[in-house]
């Protein structure tokens, strides 16, 4: 089994896979960390997957797994406070702004609505292994406007070895969870300020290895990343072998 992390530039689950044995590779425009091993453009390789031209997909097989942290920012709750006009930034924004503003913003939502969907159909078509995975909150777009539900909902992630609470959601599509059990302890990683994101000083944001509070943000901790893989993506023990999902 391969493994390709799309949308990963951090290779921190790349990098956990490979130390369990398997080949793995991570696909993003942008190369932040010097670990995107294909810096393309993914939307248009999903364009053309979904037109049946030449793509990334050509190369995957039904034996290896596709791994994609899709892009949330218009798919998070903050989303509808920008919807309604009360988002802090708007506040002396008039109301020709505002409409302006929301008409565009559809636009957008709706154009990434449209990758996701093209996504699921590349990966169901061709009958390819897909694990995706986006913020969860009951004001989250897929939650409340989409078919398919996600298996496997994390509500704090810090319980699992990860910086921030963040709960995540996670798509199967052509696979299950392996949903194993792991006995060994958690090292507890947290970062438990009032609001670890938007207000976390320098002091606390460099423990990430991020170089800027932005991309601390999207910050994962590799021992949440392993125990994810162990317990979830892999069958329990088989590590370096084909046989898994």
């Amino acid at each position: 089994m391969k493994v390709h992390c799309l949308f990963e530039q951090s290779g921190t689950f790349k990098n956990e896979f490979k130390k369990l044995g398997y080949e793995a590779y991570d696909y993003d425009i942008q190369d932040e960390f010097g670990e995107t091993d294909y810096q393309i453009d993914l939307f248009a390789e999903i364009v053309g997957g979904v037109e049946n031209k030449p793509s990334l997909f050509d190369s995957i097989s039904q034996d290896d797994l596709i791994l994609a942290f899709f892009p949330c920012i218009r798919f998070e709750n903050q989303i509808m406070l920008w919807f309604r006009g009360q988002a802090y930034q708007q506040q002396r924004w008039t109301l020709e702004q505002k409409i302006d503003y929301d008409m565009n913003l559809l636009d957008e939502l709706n154009t990434m609505y449209k990758y996701v969907n093209y996504l699921f159909l590349i990966c169901y078509r061709r009958g390819l292994k897909l694990v995706m995975e986006n913020p969860y909150s009951e004001e989250h777009f897929l939650r409340r406007y989409w078919c398919y539900l996600p298996k496997i909902i994390d509500k704090d992630r810090r319980e699992n070895g990860d910086y921030y609470k963040k709960p995540t959601q996670y798509w199967f599509l052509n696979c299950d969870p392996a949903n194993n059990i792991l006995f060994e302890p958690v090292e507890y990683h947290g970062l438990d300020c009032k609001d670890a994101i938007r207000l976390m000083g320098k002091e606390v944001w460099e423990k990430t290895g991020a170089k800027t509070k932005k991309i601390a943000r999207s910050m994962i901790h590799p021992e949440y990343a392993n125990r994810f893989i162990r317990q979830y993506l892999i069958k329990e023990g088989d590590y370096a072998t084909n046989d898994n999902l």
